[in-house]
């Protein structure tokens, strides 16, 4: 055997095994990433989820009450699961009489930039004002 012939070994270069490492390294840094970015929307998601709580509860509040609200804003404070919420209601007429539209909004307290939750529903009146 001439000894200008190689003999083959297995194995992997220094620099095949540098480039596999590499591509390693950027798909967990890809995935540290994703995760981090889930693990901070899982905290915007519990708040609007309290905060549609926070505004299911005003419009409930009413009609258990009974309350036959007047045309207008009204707001106030709300909590849910330990967080302090602000909401803002507006209770408009509608073409039936004997129906009130109330749109309510809701707040993070110390942030009233942006809304985290808004439902709208219906009042009507007591029955003993109908007649």
């Amino acid at each position: 055997m001439p000894k200008w012939r190689r003999v083959r070994r297995s194995g992997f270069t220094l620099i095949e095994v540098l480039v596999a490492l590499t591509i390693v390294s950027v798909a967990l840094l890809a995935a540290l990433r994703a995760s981090g970015q889930g693990t901070g929307n899982v905290g915007e998601m519990r708040s609007r989820l309290l905060a549609g709580w926070v505004a299911e509860n005003v419009i409930a509040e009413h009609r258990a009450r009974g309350d036959w609200l007047p045309i207008g804003m009204s707001s106030g404070t709300g909590t849910q699961g330990g967080f302090q919420f602000t909401w803002r209601e507006e209770v408009m007429d509608t073409p039936n009489p004997s129906f009130r539209r109330v749109n309510v909004v809701v707040y993070a307290a110390q942030d009233e930039s942006r809304p985290l939750a808004r439902l709208t529903g219906f009042i009507v009146p007591p029955q003993a004002a109908v007649r």
